[in-house]
């Protein structure tokens, strides 16, 4: 059932409340599942929701979790120093889940611990996909690579705009861990406002919003065309760099879509856009295909196959199924 591409994947999402808010810039008052909620929608249909801890503590949590139907486990302390069993009882739950429940092909395990690496290779041995969801900051990079993708989730404290993107962000404040370094991750805090008019490298307080295509994206690119027997879809490459990384984000490094970063790597040379009816594809740039987008301006010699302009086409890289109101 699992990597099933013909339908909605079933998600089933762990929340080990206490860890997303300990010491990791968002405060139980101020906790917003809902970012990453969407991005989750957007990959399919999330149908188990429970968040564990001791709720005596974290009281003012409690509405907007239910808001949102997020089942809350009661966990309370076990030891005098106050700790509880919170993550033994998410890995027996999400156990039980796995081998009782073949539809749900997809763990989301809420929190940056280590401890739970264990599970998200049983998970992944037994055909799981593995999403880790945490703020980076808190995030152990053990527990990062035993993922198959992780969501980086945002504090609130770095103003109202992160709503729009919220749910796949990284960390506001990265500061040079992890592989991709802190270059675009300055950027994150400031780039948002920026990103919305799709010129990545221009924008911003300072022009200081510059764009850098990631080395592991200049990687996967060269590799994939290499060994491609034909037009490669632009997802399989993004779903091929977030298997060698996966807390990767185009944004990091100051594109506001997968789209833009292609478009970078085209004007590198490194790879060759072609519209081939309403999908876009990439091929070599030595491809002897009907040409990029960039070459539709005025194009009447072979104007019965125009590709529609670049601007159109990001949303179309981007897009998942639309998922029906079964989210909320």
């Amino acid at each position: 059932m699992a990597g099933r591409t013909d339908e909605q994947h079933r998600i089933a999402l762990f929340i080990d409340f206490e860890n997303l808010v300990t010491n990791t810039g968002i405060s139980s008052n101020n906790f917003d599942l809902q970012p990453a909620l969407d991005q989750l929608l957007e990959q399919g249909k999330v149908v188990f929701r429970r968040a564990y801890c001791d709720w005596s503590r974290f009281a003012d949590a409690k509405v907007r979790l239910h808001d949102v139907g997020v089942e809350l486990v009661d966990v309370p302390p076990s030891t005098r120093a106050g700790k509880n069993s919170a993550d033994m009882r998410l890995v027996i739950d999400a156990l039980e889940l796995c081998y009782a429940r073949e539809q749900i092909d997809t763990f989301v395990i809420g929190s940056g611990d280590s401890d739970f690496c264990p599970l998200a290779y049983k998970l992944r041995e037994n055909g799981r996909t593995v999403i880790g969801l945490a703020v980076k900051e808190a995030s152990s990079r053990m527990f990062v690579n035993a993922c198959d993708q992780f969501i980086y989730m945002r504090p609130k404290s770095h103003g109202g705009k992160d709503k729009d993107h919220g749910g796949k962000g990284k960390g506001d404040k990265d500061e040079g861990r992890g592989k991709r370094g802190g270059k675009g991750h300055k950027d994150e805090g400031k780039g948002h406002k920026a990103e919305s008019s799709g010129k990545e490298g221009h924008e911003g307080k300072g022009g200081k919003n510059k764009a850098e295509v990631p080395a592991i994206a200049r990687e996967v690119v060269q590799s994939l065309l290499r060994r491609a027997t034909g037009p490669l879809n632009p997802s399989l490459i993004k779903e091929t760099i977030v298997r060698k990384e996966p807390d990767f984000d185009e944004r990091d490094h100051g594109f506001s879509t997968f789209a833009r970063l292609l478009e970078a790597l085209e004007q590198e040379g490194l790879l060759r856009r072609i519209q081939q009816g309403r999908q876009g594809y990439v091929v070599s740039p030595d491809t002897d295909l009907p040409a990029a987008p960039h070459e539709g301006k005025g194009g009447k010699g072979k104007g019965a196959k125009a590709p529609t302009p670049v601007e159109e086409e990001d949303e179309e890289l981007e897009s998942y199924p639309d998922p029906d109101d079964e989210g909320l």
